[in-house]
Formats: C-alpha cells, sequence, structure tokens
C-alpha cells in the first residue's frame, strides 16, 4: 500500500511538471507565432508596394529593372520564415495520414508561391506573391490570436489557484513563527491556522480543536468538527480555533491544482463539435485539390491557354485555405472556456458542456446546492410566559456573540437580522462537547444539547423537535428550561431566482435528497419545483434518472460526486457540485465551483449561446468557401462573373475577421 502511494505522488509531481511544460511550450509557441507575425508584416508592406496588381488598383506607377526579383526575394522570405509552422504542420499531418488544416493552409501558399516564382523566371502569366504574403500575415495572425486567446483561457483558470493562500505560519524548532510562501512549505513541516484563515496544505491536526468549513471540498454541508489526528484539507476555511498541522501534501498536490489539472484535460479534449470543425477542413482538403485539378482540366479542354488555366487553379487553391474555417470553433471554445470559468463553471467535458441546451429536465441534489450548506434558525420559542420568543433569541445571541461555532454564527446572524440588541455576557465558558455557559444580567444562562437536558433530568418540550433536518438547542436560566432554537441548512437565496429561470426554458426541476418526507416538502414547495422524491439511496436516484431518460427527457443531475457517482454517470449531463473526490472527477461532465444554482441556469445558457456562436462561424466559414471555390474556378465565366485572385485574397481574409469577431462578441452574450 506505501509503495502505491509513493507511485502515486510521484506520478503526481510528473503530471504538475508535464502542466507546467505544456504551459511554457505554449507561452514559447505564442512567442513565436508572434515574432513571425511582426517580420512578416514588415516584408509584407514592399511587396505589396511592388504589386503590379496593387499599382493599377490605387493608380500609381513604381517600377524598376529587378523589381520581380526583389519581389522573389521578399516573398522566398515570407514563405519559408513566415509560412514555415504551416510547411511542418503539413508534414506532420501527412505522416499521421490525416490531411486537414494546416495540410490545406501549406497547399494554398505553396502553389501561389512556386507559381508566382514560375512567372519571375519565364512562365506566362501574373505573380501572386502580395497575395502568398498577406495571406500568411493573416494566417499567422489568426493563429497569434487563437493561442492567446487558448492562452487567456487558461490563465482565467488559474485565477483558481487564488482560492490557496499564498503564504503559510510555519513554526520553526524553537517555536518561533515564520511566513513563508506555500510553495516552499515541505512535508512534515508544521504551521499554525488562525481562526478564520484558509488551511494551505493538506495535512494532520497536532494540536488545537476547531471547525472546518470543507464545502467547497467535499460537499459537506456542515462545518466538520477537527481534532487532535484529524485530516485537514488544503483550501478549506478554518472557522473557531487554532490549529497546529503538520503538512502531508505541498500546494502542488493540493486540491485545487488537480481542478485546474482536469480543466487543462478538458480543454485538450476535442467535442464532437470541434471534431466537425477539423473533418470540414480535411474534406475541404480534398475538394479544393479535385477541384483545382478539374479547373484545370476543364479550361485547357474549352481551348483557354495554360496560364490562364493554371491562374484559374491557383486563385482556388488560395480561396479554398479554411482559415476561417479553423478560426471558427477553436476561438469560441476558447472564449466560453475562459467565460466560464470566471463564472465558477469548469468544464470537463466539451461535448456535455455544448449539449446541455437540450437539458429537459434536471435534478437537483439539495444539501449546499438548494440550501446554503450552513446552519441558519428556523424555529425560535420560549417557554416563559414572562419572556417573549424574541426575548429569548436576545438572550442566545448575547451569549454565542462569545462564540465562534456554528450554531452560534447561524443565532447570531438570526438576531442581528431581527435588530436585537446584544448584550454584554460575562464569565464565559465552554462545557464540553455539550454547550456552553455565561453570566447574563446575575443569571446563570446555559445553551445545551438534548443530551444534556436529559442528564439534568429536564423534560424536553415535544414541540421542540419536527424534522431530522434540524438541530435543536436548549436555553436554560438559572438551571430552568427557557426556550429553544432549531437550525437548519437555509435555502440559498438565489434558489428561487435560478429555478425560475430554469422552468421559464421549459425545463422540468426535480429534488432527490436524502433528507426525509417533511423537509423535503417544505422545500420543493418553497421553491415551487415541480417534483421531489425524499428519503432516497444513491441506486434510487439512478433509477429515477433512467426512468425520466426513458420517457424522451435529456437529463442533467447535480450532486457531490461521492453518494451521487451512478446517477452523475447515468445522466446526460452530469454536474458535480462541491466537488474535491476522485469519483467526481471520473463521473462529472461539469463542476461548479461555488455550488451556486444559478451557475447551472448560466451553463446552460452559456452552453445555448457558444454552441449557437460555433454554428454561425462553421455556417459562415464554409458557406463562404462552399460559394467562392466556384467562382474562383470561373464556373459562371460565361456570363462575366469571375472572381478574381486579388478579391479571393480580400474575401478569404474578410472572412476570417468576420468569425473571430463573431466569436468575441460571446463575451459579451455570456456576461
Amino acid at each position: 500500500m506505501g509503495q502505491h502511494q509513493n507511485n502515486h505522488s510521484k506520478d503526481e509531481h510528473e503530471h504538475s511538471g508535464d502542466d507546467r511544460s505544456h504551459h511554457d511550450h505554449h507561452k514559447m509557441m505564442i512567442e513565436d507565432f508572434k515574432k513571425r507575425f511582426w517580420i512578416s508584416l514588415v516584408i509584407m508592406l514592399p511587396i505589396v508596394v511592388l504589386a503590379p496588381m496593387i499599382q493599377d488598383l490605387v493608380g500609381y506607377e513604381f517600377r524598376f529593372k529587378w523589381d520581380r526579383y526583389l519581389q522573389f526575394g521578399l516573398s522566398s522570405f515570407v514563405f519559408f520564415y513566415g509560412g514555415w509552422p504551416f510547411l511542418k504542420g503539413l508534414v506532420d499531418e501527412i505522416k499521421e495520414k490525416t490531411p486537414g488544416m494546416m495540410t490545406l493552409i501549406a497547399l494554398a501558399i505553396s502553389v501561389a508561391y512556386f507559381y508566382s516564382s514560375a512567372v519571375v523566371f519565364g512562365l506566362e502569366g501574373k505573380i501572386f506573391f502580395w497575395e502568398l504574403a498577406s495571406l500568411i500575415v493573416i494566417m499567422l495572425l489568426g493563429h497569434w490570436i487563437e493561442m492567446k486567446s487558448v492562452m487567456g483561457a487558461s490563465n482565467a483558470l488559474e485565477e483558481l489557484a487564488k482560492m490557496m493562500p499564498s503564504t503559510a505560519r510555519r513554526i520553526k524548532e524553537d517555536g518561533e513563527h515564520e511566513e513563508v510562501s506555500i510553495d516552499d512549505l515541505k512535508n512534515e513541516d508544521v504551521i499554525l491556522v488562525k481562526p478564520g484563515e484558509k488551511i494551505p496544505a493538506d495535512g494532520q491536526v497536532i494540536e488545537g480543536e476547531s471547525h472546518v468549513n470543507e464545502s467547497m471540498l467535499t460537499g459537506e454541508s456542515k462545518p466538520v468538527a477537527k481534532h487532535e489526528e484529524d485530516e485537514v484539507i488544503g483550501g478549506s476555511i478554518n472557522d473557531n480555533g487554532s490549529l497546529k498541522i503538520k503538512v502531508q501534501h505541498t500546494g502542488k498536490d493540493s486540491y485545487l491544482s488537480k481542478v485546474i489539472g482536469m480543466v487543462e484535460e478538458a480543454q485538450k479534449t476535442k467535442s464532437k463539435t470541434q471534431n466537425l470543425a477539423n473533418k470540414a477542413a480535411a474534406w475541404l482538403f480534398y475538394v479544393a485539390l479535385g477541384a483545382g485539378i478539374i479547373t484545370l482540366i476543364v479550361w485547357l479542354s474549352l481551348g483557354k491557354e495554360f496560364e490562364y488555366a493554371l491562374e484559374r487553379t491557383v486563385t482556388v487553391m488560395i480561396i479554398s485555405c479554411p482559415h476561417a474555417l479553423g478560426l471558427a470553433v477553436p476561438l469560441v471554445v476558447a472564449i466560453s472556456t475562459a467565460v466560464s470559468a470566471k463564472n465558477g463553471l469548469l468544464i470537463r467535458n466539451r461535448t456535455a458542456f455544448e449539449n446541455s441546451r437540450k437539458i429537459s429536465a434536471i435534478i437537483f441534489d439539495k444539501t449546499g446546492t438548494l440550501t446554503q450548506g450552513k446552519f441558519g434558525v428556523t424555529r425560535y420559542k420560549s417557554v416563559l410566559e414572562n419572556q417573549s420568543d424574541d426575548e429569548l433569541l436576545q438572550i442566545a445571541a448575547s451569549l454565542e456573540n462569545s462564540s465562534e461555532h456554528p450554531i452560534a454564527s447561524g443565532i447570531v446572524r438570526k438576531a442581528k437580522s431581527q435588530n436585537l440588541d446584544l448584550q454584554e455576557a460575562s464569565s464565559f465558558q465552554n462545557i464540553t462537547g455539550k454547550g456552553i455557559q455565561a453570566t447574563l444580567n446575575d443569571q446563570e444562562i446555559k445553551i445545551v444539547s438534548p443530551g444534556m437536558l436529559k442528564e439534568q433530568d429536564i423534560e424536553i418540550p415535544s414541540e421542540a423537535f419536527k424534522s431530522k433536518d434540524e438541530t435543536v438547542v436548549f436555553v436554560t436560566i438559572d438551571a430552568k428550561l427557557a426556550g429553544f432554537i432549531a437550525l437548519a441548512d437555509e435555502i440559498r437565496p438565489e434558489s428561487l431566482s435560478a429555478i425560475k429561470t430554469l422552468k421559464d426554458r421549459g425545463i422540468k426541476v426535480i429534488m432527490a435528497t436524502g433528507d426525509n418526507e417533511q423537509v423535503a416538502k417544505a422545500v420543493s414547495e418553497e421553491l415551487s419545483l415541480d417534483d421531489y422524491y425524499a428519503e432516497v439511496l444513491p441506486e434510487d436516484k439512478q433509477s429515477i434518472i433512467k426512468d425520466l431518460q426513458e420517457k424522451g427527457e435529456f437529463v442533467a443531475m447535480t450532486g457531490d460526486g461521492v453518494n451521487d457517482a451512478p446517477a452523475l454517470a447515468q445522466a446526460d449531463v452530469g454536474i458535480a457540485v462541491g466537488s474535491g473526490t476522485d469519483v467526481a472527477a471520473e463521473t462529472a461532465d461539469i463542476i461548479l465551483v461555488n455550488s451556486n444554482p444559478k451557475d447551472i441556469a448560466n451553463l446552460i445558457l452559456f452552453g445555448t449561446a457558444t454552441y449557437k456562436k460555433m454554428m454561425q462561424n462553421l455556417w459562415w466559414a464554409a458557406g463562404y468557401n462552399i460559394i467562392a471555390v466556384p467562382l474562383a474556378a470561373g464556373v459562371l465565366a460565361g456570363v462575366g462573373i469571375i472572381l478574381s485572385p486579388a478579391l479571393g485574397a480580400v474575401l478569404m481574409s474578410l472572412s476570417t475577421v468576420i468569425v473571430a469577431v463573431n466569436a468575441q462578441l460571446l463575451k459579451k452574450q455570456m456576461k
């Protein structure tokens, strides 16, 4: 077992190293494209100035004895230097027997270059050097924009790492504290974490007691009590006591680092829609090659001179270059991934994200998703005749104001929301595991558990317990019962608007919870759900989803990724909330960082917007080629309509710009 753990840890280190090297490689590639773009752009300018076609268009003359050879020399540099990534890509794709984007781009620029070079050295015809140079420059720009956008998405995801504290308070051998970067933490280091601070690394408590909020990491709604020898997770929040922790895993092995790794994996995963773009490019390569050959044969068979037929063929090849098609999907993917990450959606499966537009029924787990995942007061009642309910709450809150326990926070929050004035309690002390006591207005007040009342033979009112979901505490004044306060997980304020948004889209909203019927019914009625299932086991959730799917519904499931794993796997779109488990990583398609139901409404809106934008771009890019290629071949030459090489190059550039701008508009749609 120990050997297995060591290997696993080693693999994780290697994986994080791979991620870093992949990231650095990506940065270097962006710099490379940027450099090639600017250098090629500078050299393109004299080529354009010397181009006879530009001179005729603009109406100036600038020619000298060796101008064609100068154009050839400059264009050769742009072709081999600027066009190198595409020529290299052609070799890679041919080796893999998968001609696609790079092959088609390389084909277009090679035909333009070698044809124009032949004209310089004696072939009768026009030179296409300015089209060649502008084509390469536009493609370099497009790839640079695309790669920067993908990098931008990665940077947005790296923002998640900021959820980890940047420093830790390490305890030295002499007992002194020193503040160090979490990158400098090593296994076996001892750190001090004060109340309210985030825990900087996974480890084991060696001194102190506290409650730790792990809801974001594990989906556990109640803060978890931590004592000596208990394990804590890096990124969780220490609530109410100081803890000394022995470090077991450093930052790079932490939950959040693993989430970033999962997201990087998601970015590499190509969705069906994205594969469609690559397939379209591959088909276009064969179409362009076929169309070029057919163009040459047809014009020659019609008796046109070879030079004219070749010029038409070259134009077809240049027009067919699918740069707009190649940019259409990846740019949308990059932008949607970045915007989604900023909105708390980590997309693990692109296809599921795009399919989220089809969701017709969604099943919510309750705790931490529809509810806050933290205690709030649900009921409070005084049993003394001369004391009102609010007075009871005021007394309890005055005592609890000195405590940082989750129950105390809930009671104080409720009292403040009721604008009750809190008084100063004295002689405050904890009754270990049973409650607290203090002196207030010369009276001994205790807030205790039901167990403590039983020990003191105080009768518990029957109305105190209404629900298994509630935690009830009792207030005694001078050893006499004064009343009780019930607390439970509160419904999130944003749940109502999220469910309204979903229902407005015609989506059925159903809750499946392990809670009892009474709690489930109350939550369902408050949120106007379409249906609910109470006291369900994990396998029951899976059955519910199967039944809905058999009725033709496209089902999304939200869960914490542990008990809900079978249901997450069964659902058409599995959404893990507050996830930090291996099971969630294996079964969920999308992870909600904040466990916020509003994010699920956003998921569907973003998925729909992304899919629409992809289809718009694909149709524009493909539609442009469908129309432009026959015109370039001269199909309508008989009626005097023919696409000139110059106009072809301009239209190709325009289609690329339109696709890129259209993708950028997604940012506004998804705000």
